[in-house]
């Protein structure tokens, strides 16, 4: 017990940490997202035609995006909200620069009853890496 009283700092730091550890290994699935890697990413925009929702700011996108994609920065998505209702039953696959942004934005999409709302893991990033083209 005195161990712990004086130790309590590093102690609560420690479980902190791992409490944040275990929920960004499992937070997305409890808030219903899910994850895709870029091959199926391009599965679903390929077969099952996909909207590409890309949620950066305006400078992020001109510097490069997925073609085809439609943008929407992450701070106006409420606002239109109503411009993507025609793609609610279609899946959705949401970009950012590196999975972040398009987390948020894909948990409200859930929330708004889109069912097939997907985050491209590792974003416009993982894109680049995987020698995808971007189009400016």
């Amino acid at each position: 017990m005195q161990f712990i009283i004086s130790n309590i700092l590093p102690i609560s730091i420690a479980l902190f940490s791992g409490a944040m550890l275990f929920w960004s290994l499992i937070g997305k699935s409890i808030r219903g997202i899910k994850e895709v890697d870029c091959t199926a990413a391009l599965q679903l925009i390929n077969h099952k035609n996909a909207l590409v929702l890309d949620v950066r700011e305006n400078g992020e996108y001109e510097l490069g995006h997925i073609l085809n994609s439609r943008h929407i920065p992450l701070g106006k998505l409420n606002e239109h909200s109503d411009e993507l209702e025609k793609f609610k039953d279609q899946p959705i696959v949401v970009v950012c620069r590196t999975s972040n942004r398009s987390g948020m934005a894909c948990a409200t999409l859930v929330k708004r009853g889109f069912t097939q709302a997907y985050v491209l893991a590792g974003g416009v990033t993982a894109w680049q890496k995987a020698n995808l083209p971007l189009e400016k």
